[in-house]
């Protein structure tokens, strides 16, 4: 563990992993001070843990203050070409994220799983798992809690489930997982990448650098980004994969799900025993299968915990049904590829909700899905014209306003059998504090119908 006493150290993000880092901090006897460009108004219930806290902060602003300091976490909502950050640089300050000051206060065992989609499905399910076979797990990161709020819980014998995203692996050092995963890596986030799909893939591979021959990557076989980009490791891998099998990891044989260690078969269940839908879904539990075979975990317990586990909220989510029509929360599907992976989850017609805060959005991708697939898109939010520009000519495109526009619409136009799809491909910060803002806003919307 990391002596922390009479350090200085600033925290940059009031957020939930800022407070948690400074909370954190000042349990382990250094002086946090937190400071957010963000105003008192935004900040509201951060800046009331603060004060409750005694701990030291500032809004609306970035003062000198800042340097002053022993070392610096950073959250990840901080863009890495800010002000703030070059400074920081220029003056030679140490940067950390809060994953890896929380790391250094964990006596259990770090599962940590990244990937540009299925994390939050992935991580929530491993956590299940764990928890149903009878091991005391803990999931947080990008995830619920913060890291940094339960690492100090968290005995030698207990696991923590972490959601990690490659903002907080940009800023690792000594960060060590006993088992990483990386489900896949498509373009995402580029803007904080120099539009490089390489760096930001390179930034995702970090989530191993730190293992040895006593720890575990687990791969994606079928993603041939994260195979072209992979770096030498010392860990044990296993690979899981829809298409080929494995001799060491977990595949697809028809409906058979199998898993193997050293061309070893010692699990096995059904698609039909994975309850969330979509064949991404099915690749994911693939990967919660090996880590839960990697630390031996009950095969009945596991299958049991395979079939119980319902998905994630604002996650192909089902809100409600009227009249036949099925109303879907996927608020969480903020880049292209995880509409795809939605779009392909449904066999039913489908109205679909996009929009939102653009991020460099190529929608050639699911083109042709929409056209095969898609009843009618509304576009909402500041993307909303692109949207259209891009659509109009292939699909039924209108414009809304709202979210609650568009549920009053799509009741009146859907017909029995169809599903109204939210899945915006875009960021929320347009229109919603977050996607889980946006989630909720939709399902009110739909349930005051």
């Amino acid at each position: 563990m990391m002596n922390l006493s009479g350090n200085k150290i600033s925290v940059i993000g009031a957020a939930r992993s800022g407070i948690g880092a400074a909370r954190l901090i000042k349990k382990m006897g250094g002086i946090p001070f937190v400071s957010d460009s963000g105003s008192d108004d935004k900040l509201k219930a951060s800046v009331k843990v603060l004060a409750t806290e005694n701990i030291e902060y500032e809004t609306g602003k970035h003062s000198d203050k800042i340097f002053d300091c022993d070392f610096m976490i950073i959250s990840p909502g901080v863009p890495s070409d800010s002000e703030v950050i070059k400074n920081a640089k220029q003056k030679k300050i140490k940067m950390i994220s809060e994953v890896e000051l929380a790391s250094m206060f964990c006596k259990g065992k770090i599962i940590a799983i990244t990937g540009t989609n299925g994390k939050t499905t992935t991580t929530s399910l491993c956590g299940h798992v764990f928890e149903s076979c009878g091991k005391k797990s803990y999931v947080a990161g990008n995830i619920g809690l913060a890291f940094s709020e339960i690492t100090l819980e968290v005995k030698e014998n207990e696991f923590v489930v972490l959601e990690v995203s490659s903002f907080q692996l940009d800023l690792i050092e000594k960060f060590k997982p006993v088992v990483a995963v990386i489900l896949n890596i498509t373009p995402d986030h580029l803007n904080r990448y120099e539009n490089s799909v390489e760096k930001y893939a390179l930034s995702k591979q970090r989530i191993y650098e730190n293992q040895d021959k006593d720890d575990y990557l687990v791969v994606n076989g079928d993603d041939d980004t994260t195979l072209k980009y992979l770096k030498s490791y010392k860990s044990k891998s296993f690979l899981f994969s829809l298409n080929e099998e494995q001799h060491n990891g977990c595949y697809v044989n028809g409906t058979q799900i199998i898993n193997k260690k050293n061309n070893s078969e010692n699990f096995s269940c059904t698609t039909d025993d994975i309850t969330i839908r979509g064949e991404h879904n099915i690749a994911n539990a693939m990967a919660v299968i090996i880590i839960a075979k990697i630390f031996e975990l009950d095969n009945e317990g596991l299958k049991k915990a395979l079939k119980s586990f319902q998905g994630v909220e604002h996650r192909l989510e089902f809100v409600k049904e009227i009249d036949g029509i099925k109303f879907i929360n996927d608020s969480k599907a903020t880049n292209v590829d995880s509409v795809w992976y939605a779009l392909r989850s449904f066999s039913e017609p489908i109205f679909l909700i996009l929009g939102g805060q653009d991020k460099g959005n190529d929608y050639e991708k699911i083109k042709q899905l929409i056209i095969d697939k898609v009843k009618k898109i509304y576009a909402i939010g500041s993307s909303a014209e692109k949207i259209f520009n891009f659509f109009h000519l292939f699909v039924k495109v209108e414009i809304k306003e709202s979210l609650e526009e568009v549920a009053s619409a799509s009741l009146s136009e859907a017909s029995e059998g169809d599903v109204v799809l939210l899945s915006p491909a875009c960021a929320s910060f347009d229109m919603f504090d977050n996607y889980e803002h946006r989630g909720r806003v939709f399902k009110n919307a739909v349930n005051n119908l």
